[in-house]
């Protein structure tokens, strides 16, 4: 997929992952008690700071903070823009 939006500096574009459906246990998750997805894929990165590049790539499946970036609507689809350092490890 090419997404046709070039971050700035030390920032990533993350297409979150789908909000869980049911728990271990089988119980559906209504849509108001979902939690907020925290794993997501690397879709577009800027190209860093100077002095210091970008770990990240696109690709990569990353987990960040709960709270973390900003929501964005691009082309139908919802993305999340944030900087690198808003990012925790990459899976």
């Amino acid at each position: 997929m090419s997404l046709n939006i070039k971050p700035i500096a030390d920032r990533v574009v993350v297409e979150a992952a789908p909000a869980e459906e049911k728990t271990a246990g089988g119980i559906i998750i209504p849509d108001t008690a979902k939690e907020k997805p925290q794993k997501g894929k690397v879709v577009a990165v800027g190209n860093g700071k100077k002095d210091e590049p970008l770990t990240v790539k696109v690709g990569d499946t990353v987990l960040y903070g709960k709270y973390a970036g900003t929501e964005l609507s691009y082309e139908g689809a919802e993305y999340l823009i944030m900087r690198e350092s808003d990012i925790y490890a990459i899976l």
